[in-house]
């Protein structure tokens, strides 16, 4: 397996660990697993609450550099593989919600942020992925999330996180070559997603009331393309949040 387990017990965040080794040979295929992150992050810098024993979260660099004009789709392939592994180790089905969140029952329960270095026309890669696998008992920290956030235990009592992650890596294995067709992945994503016709609630940069619209397909660079009032608009990774009720 191109993939090599590097585990310790906390961390500050794995992605800043893994941003100090991209593009050094000897890190390649790393998977820098982190039992507990002091300062983990999602999109535009809003904290993962993950005590102790309950969650993945690791990065996993990527063991060969891509294309730099490939990156916009490293998120949607790092959640196809996180959900075929979530599905081969536990037989959850998790649905994938645009950009970078798995879900389960309309409950987020696997968010995604990838780091990166570009050299040239290459991108060495690091995959950072955060899953809830086992619910913990009387957390104040996650009793404050609205809404709620889904836990693997929640459909599958018995899981462990070790099982979860081997089958992930498995799963980024075998899916390393898709990496070489961006547009392919994207495909890939929108069906695996069932993505046209799927309502969204976005909030746009800047904006105090939400947009509902309904997705049909994504743009050539990640973007999500959704029609509202009759009429098409491109939604950039940056532009905006998709709420949840």
């Amino acid at each position: 397996m191109p993939f090599e387990i590097r585990a310790t017990a906390e961390t500050e965040s794995t992605n800043d660990d893994a941003l100090a080794l991209l593009g050094q040979a000897d890190a390649a295929g790393a998977v820098l697993l982190a039992d507990f992150q002091r300062a983990g992050r999602g999109r535009k810098a809003r904290a993962w609450v993950a005590p102790p024993g309950t969650s993945l979260l690791f990065t996993a660099l990527l063991p060969r550099p891509i294309r730099a004009d490939a990156l916009w789709a490293v998120t949607l392939w790092t959640a196809l593989g996180v959900a075929d592994g979530i599905e081969s180790s536990t037989s959850i089905r998790v649905d994938l919600q645009w950009p970078n969140d798995l879900l389960i029952e309309g409950r987020k329960c696997c968010g995604i942020l990838c780091v990166s270095r570009i050299a040239g026309d290459d991108a060495w890669v690091g995959c950072g992925t955060g899953i809830n696998v086992i619910r913990p008992a009387g957390d104040a920290a996650l009793a404050a999330i609205e809404p709620p956030p889904a836990f693997l235990s929640d459909r599958a009592p018995g899981v462990q996180r070790g099982p979860v992650l081997a089958a992930i890596l498995r799963a980024f294995e075998d899916l390393l070559p898709q990496l070489d067709d961006p547009a392919g992945v994207a495909n890939a994503w929108e069906r695996r997603a069932g993505l046209a016709g799927t309502p969204y609630r976005l909030l746009l940069d800047g904006e105090a009331t939400p947009l509902d619209a309904v997705a049909k397909r994504l743009d050539r660079d990640g973007s999500l393309v959704v029609e509202e009032g009759g009429r098409e608009r491109r939604i950039t990774l940056a532009d905006a949040r998709v709420l949840r009720t």
